[in-house]
């Protein structure tokens, strides 16, 4: 039964802007993202650490369906080789339905495009909360956000 509860959701979405400098938000710049879409995530601070930092702690202030929202997270991994970064909640709403949330961005430069890849691996609470689908569509709206802002 508790194996139910355990899940992991993937989309990716085709980039034209740089894939390099996308990868170095998420992974050192976060706190730039609020300026690129500002109308889904507020702002992002640093409690803990430095920015680009593995160990560090940041907290993302976000509108997801109309509310205001929190994530505090650690960040788990930055892998520059790969241009890989995974986040892994620790506070906030996402912690009200999940027993575990861990995101992972990647970006892959190869060719003229660039594709982003965002995985989320979970564990519900309980059978009533549904799949963070919803979320995965949010957090790729803000990578589209972040590639109309480098293309302008």
């Amino acid at each position: 039964m508790a194996a139910t509860l355990k899940g992991k959701l993937s989309r990716q979405v085709e980039i034209k802007s740089d894939g390099d400098v996308f990868h170095e938000l998420f992974s050192s710049k976060p706190h730039h993202i609020s300026t690129i879409s500002p109308a889904k995530i507020h702002g992002v601070d640093l409690h803990e650490g430095d920015w680009g930092k593995v160990g560090s702690v940041i907290t993302w202030n976000y509108t997801h369906d109309g509310k205001k929202q929190s994530a505090k997270e650690i960040v788990e991994a930055i892998d520059e080789e790969t241009k890989t970064v995974t986040y892994k909640v620790i506070e906030g709403d996402l912690m009200e339905q999940y027993k575990n949330f861990k995101a992972t961005v990647h970006v892959d430069t190869k060719g003229e495009s660039n594709l982003v890849t965002w995985t989320f691996e979970y564990e519900k609470l309980s059978e009533k909360v549904e799949d963070p689908n919803d979320l995965l569509d949010f957090i790729i709206n803000v990578s589209k956000d972040i590639e109309t802002h480098h293309l302008k």
